[in-house]
């Protein structure tokens, strides 16, 4: 599965309580004014903690970028952190959020 950061932290609630296996919730935002292929992060009983990183300089190692992710994800997703480090959470997806058989069937047709 894919990997993602996530990024703006500080401008929430911060990363502290964040650890790993937290589950987090993605959420396409296609109105955002800053960026057509911002992805917000949510935790049950928070709301929006962040965003999928989409900027080379908060994108941690082999993460996926906003941009890079936006069309392999349904509008929303499920994803788990796996660590914490200082300036983002690196997090894996673990549900797309795209109906499986799709997937099946466009991989047939190419």
């Amino acid at each position: 599965m894919q990997g993602f950061t996530i990024a703006g932290c500080s401008h929430y609630f911060g990363s502290d309580f964040m650890e790993k296996g937290m589950k987090v919730k993605l959420e396409k935002e296609p109105d955002n004014e800053y960026d057509k292929e911002a992805i917000q992060v949510k935790v049950k009983g928070l709301g929006k903690i962040g965003y999928v990183a989409n900027s080379p300089f908060t994108v941690k190692g082999e993460s996926m970028s906003a941009g890079r992710l936006y069309d392999k994800i349904g509008d929303k997703a499920k994803g788990k952190v796996v660590f914490v480090v200082d300036g983002g959470v690196v997090c894996m997806i673990v549900n797309t959020g795209v109906d499986k058989n799709l997937n099946i069937i466009d991989s047939e047709l190419q």
